[in-house]
């Protein structure tokens, strides 16, 4: 799979870059790359955005300025992939969306800024307008880094062993219900104490409990 992060600031993401799973996930032949909106402005001294039009505060991403960087990246016939908009009103991420993506050939990311995105990219240029929230933040380089991280989890040989993945949160293993809870060393500590059922070598009861605290972690999401 290839991943491509289209943004004014690549080197936000040198931390993510380093992390084991993906530094794992390259290893195995996936790949990340990096596009600078700058570097295929068709506008002079850099520029990548302006005033919207219609008044308000603050800048908008061109138009222009996304698909010189796309058409750079892609040639004419553009990305054999999806192309996501990182946008507060897109579709809310989640572990199904997740999944999905993992099983694409390659996944173009467009960070926004400012005040985001000429809405034209939305329109013509991405498949997918994508949100991790309903809150705004500076930019799309978190927002995309959560996607990839999580996408990235999915692929073959990222973790590791293949075992760490199956009883995630939301996986398929719990019914898509939050994990269940996790207890090591010291079995008490200041008088908290253990449940009894994960000292008692017991595997089958201490599936059963797992598999009960997971289904109650999803009642309280959901307020029941």
């Amino acid at each position: 799979m290839r991943i491509d992060f289209f943004t004014l600031f690549p080197e936000a993401f040198d931390w993510f870059r380093g992390q084991r799973h993906v530094t794992n996930a390259i290893a195995q032949g996936h790949e990340l790359r990096f596009f600078n909106y700058r570097d295929t402005t068709p506008l002079t001294g850099g520029q990548v955005d302006d005033a919207p039009y219609g008044g308000g505060a603050g800048m908008v991403l061109r138009v222009d300025v996304v698909d010189a960087a796309l058409q750079a990246a892609y040639g004419p016939e553009g990305s054999p992939g999806r192309v996501i908009v990182l946008a507060p009103s897109g579709r809310q991420f989640d572990e199904a969306l997740a999944r999905e993506l993992a099983e694409e050939p390659s996944i173009a990311l467009l960070c926004g800024r400012y005040e985001g995105v000429d809405e034209r990219v939305r329109e013509h240029l991405a498949t997918d307008a994508v949100s991790i929230g309903p809150y705004v933040v500076a930019g799309g380089e978190l927002p995309a880094m959560v996607i990839a991280d999580a996408v990235i989890r999915k692929l073959p040989g990222a973790l590791g062993h293949a075992e760490s993945a199956l009883e995630e949160s939301f996986s398929e293993a719990l019914g898509g219900a939050p994990e269940y809870p996790h207890y090591t060393r010291p079995a008490s500590y200041r008088g908290w104490d253990v449940p009894e059922v994960l000292l008692s070598g017991d595997h089958a009861k201490v599936r059963e409990w797992r598999l009960a605290r997971s289904r109650e972690r999803a009642q309280r999401r959901e307020g029941g």
